[in-house]
């Protein structure tokens, strides 16, 4: 047996390659033999890891689960914090969620966009973001007239459709689609408000 074929580094080249063959190909015409191949291994090294193909699919979608989820925990909301605190750290926030999305596209296409557990995963992104802003609400700093859950669900949609058309694609760099994000989320669409007068 080759050195190295158990180790974490066969392991960690076989997930590589996984994530790229279904992020490519989608899971029922991804082949275990096309997997070894792109990470530079064989059939046999691939089952020294994994018992088959659903089991890697599963590890994956799970690891960019944990992944999501570690990086939604960045969000946080405080009392007495000044409005340009609030748009600083939604800036934060917004990039440091496009930044690990830009920094994983075979793995966020799979566990955004094909996996049956991607509805699961950014529900509960939403969850996250939904009890930051009652946390806001309370404290005055978040309009209370916002429904919570509709607009948390509302950031999840721009964020999953920006990363399909715009990260992805390289057409935008993550701190320029947080930036527009924010703004777009924290001031609205209009110049003015109701009056005339600037909003």
């Amino acid at each position: 047996m080759r050195a190295g074929v158990r180790s974490r580094e066969g392991r960690r080249l076989l997930l590589e390659a996984g994530a790229e063959e279904f992020a490519q190909t989608g899971f029922y015409q991804t082949k275990v033999s096309s997997i070894a191949a792109r990470a530079g291994l064989t059939q046999p090294d691939f089952y020294i890891h994994f018992e088959s193909k659903e089991q890697m699919y599963e590890e994956l979608v799970e690891s960019f689960r944990v992944l999501v989820n570690e990086t939604v925990q960045c969000m946080k909301v405080e009392p007495d914090q000044s409005q340009a605190e609030i748009l600083s750290r939604g800036q934060v926030f917004l990039e440091s969620v496009f930044r690990m999305l830009s920094n994983n596209p075979a793995i966020t296409r799979v566990g955004f966009y094909q996996a049956a557990d991607s509805v699961r995963i950014k529900a509960e992104m939403a969850g996250h973001i939904k009890k930051n802003l009652l946390a806001a609400q309370r404290w005055g700093s978040c309009r209370e007239e916002l429904d919570p859950e509709l607009t948390a669900e509302c950031v999840v949609g721009l964020i999953e459709r920006l990363t399909l058309t715009k990260l992805l694609t390289g057409r935008e760099s993550p701190s320029v689609l947080a930036k527009q994000t924010r703004n777009l989320l924290y001031h609205g669409l209009l110049t003015h408000d109701g009056n005339g007068t600037k909003a």
